[in-house]
């Protein structure tokens, strides 16, 4: 990719009531898939997980933000399912990889 771009990196501590978390989580990564300005999204898990989106403006990633059925999976995440958690928005001005296969 030649253009920039953003990236929302969102890394969190799970509580242990993680009762409804998969199913939202798999919504709303449907969810963000449709949303104007999308571009991508990764995630890894251990103690600590990691969950990044990559969106094409700042704009994009506020409106994801607003979204009601997000809004939703934002209060459940603070209630329920994290006990910490950090978001960082980052502008990817480059990138580059390999791959063997």
């Amino acid at each position: 990719m030649n253009k920039s771009y953003y990236a929302v990196i969102f890394t969190n501590k799970q509580t242990d009531n993680l009762e409804g978390y998969n199913d939202m989580a798999d919504t709303m990564e449907h969810l963000a898939q449709k949303q104007p300005g999308y571009i991508g999204f990764e995630s890894a898990r251990n103690d600590l997980g990691i969950a990044i989106s990559y969106w094409e403006t700042l704009e994009d990633i506020k409106n994801w933000k607003a979204n009601l059925d997000h809004l939703e999976a934002q209060v459940n995440g603070k209630n329920k399912w994290y006990s910490w958690y950090k978001v960082r928005i980052c502008k990817v001005e480059r990138e580059y990889e390999f791959n063997s296969m």
